[in-house]
């Protein structure tokens, strides 16, 4: 449906299907009531672009062929053994229903799922089992367990402003954070190091998958 600049896919059931989400001044609102199954979806709009209303992807592939930023509301859908290509920042995964009241937000999810051919650079997993997911490799890294984990990586010695940005702040992180990925280059352009320096300091945590 095309209303006023709003494309919604909604109260239906999608299956084998290439969607492409591309027209930069368009709106595209995902659910509620939508289900996809085996689809495609080429994402190519800003954060601001994109609304997800308690859709269900199920086998899904998603091409980001923009870069992602910012983007908590994937924790609004639920994702079952899909596939995510791409360059995303900031962006949020599973369930967390304390990020807002909003009713669809209640009910995320994610399991099954790829992220190996993805960038992921301060991404976040919550209220999900991280052993069913398939995380990029190096580099990329992929924190498990963080709050847990915090005191144990706060003592070790970090290169650059890595242990007083990052590791000091672990244990701030919401509760149901159960992973989180950052982009090496990127958090090293940030903070002081070189990739390389970083990776010899998590290479001594099995709480860290690279």
């Amino acid at each position: 449906m095309d209303w006023l600049g709003n494309i919604v896919f909604n109260d239906r059931e999608i299956e084998n299907e290439r969607l492409e989400l591309t027209d930069p001044k368009a709106n595209y609102i995902l659910g509620p009531n939508l289900i996809l199954r085996n689809c495609t979806l080429v994402l190519k709009v800003s954060a601001r672009r994109l609304s997800l209303k308690q859709p269900r992807f199920i086998d899904c592939t998603f091409e980001v062929k923009q870069e992602l930023k910012n983007y908590q509301t994937w924790v609004a859908a639920s994702l079952k053994g899909c596939r995510v290509k791409g360059r995303l920042s900031g962006c949020d995964f599973g369930y967390w229903p304390e990020y807002t009241s909003l009713p669809w937000y209640q009910h995320g999810s994610i399991e099954d799922c790829d992220f190996s051919e993805a960038r992921l650079d301060g991404c976040r997993f919550m209220g999900c089992d991280p052993s069913t997911l398939r995380f990029p490799k190096w580099p990329c890294f992929t924190i498990l367990d963080p709050i847990r984990k915090a005191p144990e990586l706060r003592r070790a010695t970090w290169p650059g402003l890595v242990g007083d940005v990052v590791m000091e702040k672990l244990h701030k992180q919401p509760p149901r954070t159960m992973a989180l990925t950052e982009h090496a280059p990127t958090l090293a352009r940030q903070l002081e190091t070189t990739p390389e320096e970083l990776k010899a300091v998590i290479e001594k945590f099995d709480c860290i998958l690279f």
